[in-house]
């Protein structure tokens, strides 16, 4: 349980900016080519020429400003163009990584679309070997344990879902644990893929969909019948049905959060108005994430800032937030230990006056 700061007191934003940079993290909800620093981003986009995306780093601040969701998805797909073959994909893996470590996460589920590198060209097997060189790398030389979770892009239909099904069952490498389904909501409807996510099930996968998020609740309750979602990505809508909170909270399904994502989407309208705190107030498991970081302009620490003011958080509330996302995440248990236990003794250890 998250434990709120008492009324009369109000720590100071510096000590808890400092306290959230050091504390021991776990993330669950971050995209893979929704983490391309805006130094790699123009990396890639020089080596590609042809791209539209901006290769002056400056200049990626205004391309990365969204109008809505679907511009959202356009500007994505246009950073996904950059990759071209695996090298591409070997160095945005590692440099995520690289981010993920300067925050001191130590584990983090990242969401990675196959299908959109597949089907610019980039073989399955090519794809499969950049991402797992990475990950392996990532976690020797700086300590970030990176897993997988395979999503099928929404807009790109069941074509995608079967190819993504197909690589995820037949070819999933050592670092694959999920399944999730991304992209847009509105006119993608999640019960159309639940043969996909059966498949995925049956070979051992956890699922976890994106739903809730531009959409009502119907969708995470479609997420959550035909799916059979472990998680939900999103969920903001949830807070419009009492009883879907209360199923939720129940059966302590995890929301994945993204404060300042539901912004630049247009989900949420203002971060004052953002409904976390209802989450919480309903007792439902909530984990706060980044999602997009670069293109946000954002990282996961000023996320976790945002939620420590929106829920009025103590350094101790803070620490119990970080351990959502270990109890929410697919670690194993020895795993959840540690990270538990290093975030316990942070708290323990930390003295906001040096």
């Amino acid at each position: 349980m998250i434990r709120f700061a008492f009324p009369h007191w109000r720590p100071q934003l510096s000590d808890l900016n400092a306290f959230i940079a050091g504390l021991p993290k776990a993330e669950l909800h971050v995209h893979h080519v929704g983490s391309a620093s805006p130094r790699i981003v123009a990396e890639l986009a020089a080596r590609h020429p042809d791209s539209t995306v901006p290769h002056d780093p400056e200049a990626l601040r205004d391309f990365f400003t969204f109008t809505d969701f679907a511009h959202f998805i356009e500007v994505y797909l246009s950073v996904v163009d950059l990759l071209r073959d695996a090298e591409d994909v070997r160095l945005l893996t590692f440099e995520i990584a690289r981010d993920l470590a300067r925050q001191q996460v130590r584990y983090a589920e990242l969401t990675v679309t196959p299908f959109s590198s597949t089907s610019r060209g980039i073989a399955a097997e090519a794809f499969l070997d950049a991402i797992e060189d990475a990950r392996v790398a990532a976690e020797k030389e700086l300590g970030v344990v990176l897993r997988w979770t395979f999503d099928i892009p929404g807009e790109a239909g069941l074509p995608a879902a079967e190819e993504t099904t197909r690589i995820a069952t037949e070819m999933g490498p050592e670092g694959l644990i999920s399944f999730g389904l991304g992209g847009p909501e509105i006119g993608v409807p999640r019960p159309q893929f639940k043969p996909h996510f059966d498949r995925a099930i049956a070979a051992g996968l956890h699922s976890v969909p994106h739903a809730g998020e531009t959409t009502g609740p119907e969708t995470v309750w479609d997420a959550l019948t035909s799916l059979r979602a472990e998680r939900i990505g999103h969920g903001t809508s949830s807070v419009r049905d009492p009883r879907l909170l209360e199923h939720l909270a129940e059966h302590r399904i995890p929301l994945e959060v993204c404060p300042t994502s539901n912004i630049a989407t247009r989900a949420v309208e203002d971060l004052d108005d953002h409904p976390v705190r209802e989450m919480v107030e309903a007792g439902v498991l909530v984990t706060i994430n980044s999602d997009d970081p670069p293109m946000f302009s954002t990282d996961l620490n000023s996320e976790y800032a945002i939620a420590a003011r929106l829920l009025s958080l103590d350094a101790a509330g803070i620490a119990d937030l970080a351990k959502n996302a270990v109890t929410a995440s697919f670690m194993d248990a020895p795993g959840k230990t540690r990270l538990n236990d290093e975030i316990d003794a942070y708290l323990t250890d930390w003295d906001p006056r040096h």
